[in-house]
């Protein structure tokens, strides 16, 4: 599989009302090359895996006084940045601690560290964000006695122990104030699903309350959406993401997420090449300021620190972002949905009448899903494309016309996603094709010369889609407008590209047909 690369660490204004005076933080995010075990599956002792540990803690320890350097008030590490990947059941045992819950106790592992045995790495992190007076969120493998408080001896695993994928929160004084364990695993043989998803929040006195989620959460409902659901728009997002272009890139669905359900996320993810992990980022519903790396570029890590606005609507601070009172199309934006109001929007493209004999329908797969697709053939069209009873409408014109000696597509699926994971979608994308053959349209590319200004747009039965233009390079574009109205039709309009169209996604997420 091919590394999906881009240097990408910018500003994107977005048609949102910006905070002022106060109502803003310095956030920051560290991109981490983790120092491996190299050979995970071989169980070490409490003694060999701290000394591995303390190699990955030195390194957050240099970037915390980086980021304290910088102004941050808050800095997140990666998932798995501690420990590496590919462990066992038995074989991550010398690295697991028990952490305790903040909901039931006050601790404060860098004043009190005699409390508890064998909380080397709690300590060492509660005394970081002590040191450098900054709220720190890191992930650690946590082991927990069964039966939980929370679940039945019955929900126990075989060998009686919970081994858990968590976040762990600490205040700027070190003070432990959450701890989230994944819900979401992705073939994780080390660790177990809790019984029940976790909806774990903290409050910080600069900026109000915070989520926590981890990785592959970020597709699911639960706790992603539920947050969401409960009023909470600044999510932190430790990641271990693989980049699969043409869809799910870590800063494509990052910034999509963050537009779509009008939120904040601080998203670290791992740096590895041979495992294709790139990009973090640092997004709001009014900017972006994300790295993703490039091929050839050394294989490092990198901080990222943005000024960003305070998001949550009970902050007792300054006045936090709200709804412009501007009747532009761009600048009106609901928020709740993140989707500008039906009366302030661009009217919605006609859907072409005679697709089905000048434009021939074919399937191709893309994300491993049979995509119906059409060809973009002319210089300037409007065309529909239907997955079943799903239809997908685009209004196109490329820029300068005549000019592209590259095939493109659009797509529509409408279904149940089964491969590395279960999900139900209704999806709407123009893609740039690998080659000129029309089978190769919804390959991976990461590439594209080709500028147009579009309408692309759907009728969705969820009101959860997820918007992104990805330029050539992996370089995040921001629609110019974006329309949602009550009968589930979503509009996104952009123009005046400055690089290559490579993917413009309307990503539904059909949360309600995911068990059926």
């Amino acid at each position: 599989m091919l590394l999906f690369v881009a240097v990408s660490v910018f500003f994107l204004a977005v048609g949102h009302a910006e905070p002022t005076g106060d109502s803003s933080y310095i956030a920051a995010v560290y991109e981490h090359r983790v120092v491996l075990n190299p050979e995970p599956r071989v169980p070490l002792s409490r003694r060999d895996a701290l000394q591995h540990l303390q190699q990955n803690l030195d390194v957050y320890e240099q970037q915390a006084a980086r980021a304290a350097q910088q102004g941050a008030q808050i800095l997140v590490f990666p998932e798995d940045g501690l420990q590496g990947f590919n462990f066992t059941r038995s074989s991550i045992s010398g690295y697991l601690e028990t952490i305790p819950d903040p909901q039931q106790e006050s601790w404060n592992p860098c004043t009190e560290p005699g409390r508890y045995s064998n909380t080397e790495v709690l300590q060492r992190l509660s005394c970081m964000a002590r040191r450098y007076n900054l709220y720190l969120v890191a992930n650690m493998p946590d082991l927990q006695p069964c039966p939980l408080q929370s679940a039945p001896s019955s929900t126990c695993p075989a060998d009686g122990r919970w081994q858990f994928n968590t976040n762990v929160a600490f205040s700027s004084d070190g003070l432990l104030v959450a701890r989230y364990h994944k819900y979401n695993l992705y073939f994780e043989q080390a660790f177990d699903k809790p019984p029940q998803a976790e909806i774990i929040t903290f409050d910080t006195p600069f900026a109000g309350k915070f989520g926590l989620i981890i990785c592959f959460d970020i597709l699911f409902r639960d706790p992603t959406v539920t947050l969401v659901e409960r009023g909470v728009r600044q999510l932190i997002y430790p990641t271990a993401w693989m980049n699969q272009l043409p869809l799910l890139d870590t800063i494509q669905f990052q910034r999509a997420f963050s537009l779509g359900a009008n939120v904040t996320i601080l998203g670290a993810n791992i740096r590895s090449d041979r495992l294709i992990m790139s990009g973090s980022g640092i997004y709001t519903p009014f900017s972006a300021t994300y790295h993703h790396a490039k091929t050839g570029d050394p294989e490092e890590g990198r901080l990222l620190v943005a000024r960003v606005p305070v998001l949550d609507p009970l902050w007792a601070g300054q006045s936090v972002a709200t709804e412009s009172t501007s009747s532009s199309s761009s600048s009106s934006v609901d928020t709740d949905s993140g989707f500008c109001h039906q009366d302030n929007c661009v009217d919605p493209p006609a859907a072409s009448s005679s697709t089905s004999s000048s434009h021939p329908t074919f399937t191709s797969s893309m994300m491993y899903d049979p995509f119906k697709f059409i060809l973009l053939n002319n210089t300037e069209d409007e065309l529909q494309v239907c997955d079943g009873t799903f239809c997908c409408r685009l209004q196109y014109k490329f820029v300068p016309p005549g000019s592209s000696k590259e095939l493109y597509a659009v797509g529509a699926f409408a279904g149940t996603h089964i491969v590395n994971g279960r999900y139900a979608l209704q999806v709407c994308a123009v893609v740039r094709c690998a080659d000129l053959e029309s089978s190769s349209c919804g390959q991976e590319v990461e590439e594209a010369e080709s500028k147009m200004d579009f309408v692309l747009e759907g009728t969705f039965e969820t009101r959860h889609v997820y918007p992104s233009v990805l330029a050539s390079g992996l370089v995040l574009e921001q629609p110019r407008t974006l329309e949602k109205t009550a009968d589930g039709r979503v509009t996104m309009k952009h123009s005046n590209m400055t690089g290559g169209l490579v993917t413009a996604c309307l990503y539904g997420r059909m949360y309600h047909l995911d068990n059926e």
